[in-house]
């Protein structure tokens, strides 16, 4: 049995959704967030302190996109993994790196300094600076979906998902406002999806089965 730890709206939403979309059996964590400061006996399991972390038998991964990457591979074949030998392979692979290196860095940033760092220690001008950061990087997203439903392939892929857990983080802060037209119009489309749907709802469900309440999306 896979289990995944997860904090509400953190990019452990990524991996969530992607078992969800390939009907994989799992087990959902919940954690407070930061889990490294409200569940120190986390660390034990994984010293970062991090969200996600995910078991899966002797395999334990820590990256989000990476995990997603893992579930397709391993537990595929599924049409949610661009194989090797198929033209799009290295769009596929770009994605999957930018999501997280390019797009969810900047808003990480915009979080901290607007909303988890103490009064005294937010910061105005970094939170502009890298929420500008953010919706430069994020004319990748928009030119590509100009005349696509989707990122690559020419199907609904694990790109997606990792893509659209950056616009679900940009909607939680604010950012959504400043989406294009086609990237709103892609970002409506992900949320329309019955594994997104799904990925949300067990996200609800397990933190209200488990006593754990939302306090803040990262």
């Amino acid at each position: 049995m896979i289990t995944l730890y997860h904090c509400d709206g953190a990019r452990s939403f990524r991996p969530l959704w992607m078992l969800e979309e390939m009907g994989l059996p799992y087990e959902l964590k919940m954690l407070p967030f930061p889990p490294r400061v409200f569940a120190k006996e986390y660390l034990a399991l994984n010293p970062l302190g991090t969200i996600p972390f995910m078991i899966d038998g002797e395999t334990k991964m820590t990256e989000s996109s990476g995990i997603c990457h893992y579930l397709g591979t391993r537990h595929g074949p599924t049409p949610l993994v661009v194989g090797v030998d198929e033209p799009a392979y290295g769009a596929f692979l770009n994605w999957m790196y930018f999501s997280d290196a390019t797009l969810t860095f900047p808003q990480t940033l915009v979080l901290r300094y607007t909303q988890l760092e103490p009064e005294e220690r937010r910061n105005p001008q970094v939170a502009t600076d890298y929420a500008k950061w953010f919706l430069g990087r994020l004319r990748a997203v928009e030119a590509a979906t100009a005349g696509a439903e989707t990122l690559v392939a020419g199907r609904f892929t694990a790109a997606d998902i990792v893509i659209g857990y950056a616009l679900r983080l940009a909607d939680t802060i604010g950012l959504a406002k400043d989406f294009g037209p086609n990237v709103s119009a892609y970002w409506q489309r992900l949320q329309a999806r019955d594994g997104y749907q799904r990925a949300v709802a067990a996200e609800t469900r397990a933190g209200v089965e488990q006593n754990v309440t939302p306090r803040v999306r990262a």
